[in-house]
């Protein structure tokens, strides 16, 4: 973004955006807090710059226990109840799952394979689908998944380390094709992409959906989606309702 761009989009002159990037300049609190707007940065990077200004982070980052975030919790689990018989988790920007409903474990558990997977990697939704111990070696379609996927924490890395940091990790793995390290902007996309799996006769297809808080004032919650996955054709819709019934 030129610093022309920025000055207009903030409202400010293009000399006093250069005076600031250059250390001539030192700015307010308000004024970081304008830039960050105006670079639509995620709640925690705006923290981080009001650091690196020498100010106080300007919003909360509560851990989802806290007692004040009691009525999202609530929200959140209300969610992954009404989602059943069908998964759906919480994660955060990282994607770790910090939520899930019964059918997640009941569903994906089908697909674990022999070698347990580490706990960091159990707990991560992307790392356990990119290693090859995980969910991905039951996934028919991995490489039209995992390359959409990646597509996307290209775009989440450029406004957050932790993202930089994951696709860093799921491009190191075995497997993972060399030019995925660069995104391709151009790259034709399905309207819907659904995740097929299969471990002996057991085959189900899903799409997911990602649902986000609106207007968070919390950095910690505008950075938690709920992802909900929902049967792609109607037999994976009658074996997760016979699943779910035979576990009552």
């Amino acid at each position: 973004m030129s610093q022309l761009a920025l000055a207009l989009d903030a409202d400010i002159s293009s000399r006093h955006v250069s005076f600031i990037e250059t250390g001539r300049t030192q700015p307010s609190r308000e004024m970081v807090q304008r830039l960050g707007a105006a670079l639509d940065l995620p709640l925690d990077e705006r923290n981080a710059l009001c650091l690196a200004a020498g100010y106080a982070p300007a919003y909360g980052e509560r851990e989802l226990g806290a007692p004040e975030l009691a009525h999202v919790r609530r929200a959140f689990a209300f969610i992954l109840r009404q989602q059943e018989p069908y998964p759906a988790i919480v994660v955060d920007r990282a994607w770790n799952v910090v939520m899930h409903n019964d059918a997640t474990t009941r569903i994906f558990g089908q697909f674990r394979g022999t070698t347990p997977l580490p706990a960091e990697v159990g707990r991560n939704a992307l790392l356990s689908t990119f290693h090859p111990d995980g969910i991905r070696q039951f996934i028919v379609n991995w490489e039209e998944l995992a390359g959409a996927l990646i597509h996307g924490l290209h775009r989440e890395a450029a406004a957050s380390e932790a993202a930089a940091r994951l696709r860093d990790a799921l491009l190191a793995y075995p497997g993972v094709p060399a030019r995925w390290k660069v995104p391709d902007p151009v790259a034709a996309a399905a309207p819907v992409l659904s995740m097929q799996l299969k471990r002996g006769d057991l085959v189900l297809a899903f799409f997911s959906t990602i649902t986000t808080l609106a207007t968070p004032q919390d950095a910690t919650l505008q950075q938690l989606r709920i992802e909900c996955f929902h049967p792609a054709d109607e037999g994976t819709a009658s074996s997760c309702s016979m699943m779910a019934a035979r576990s009552k």
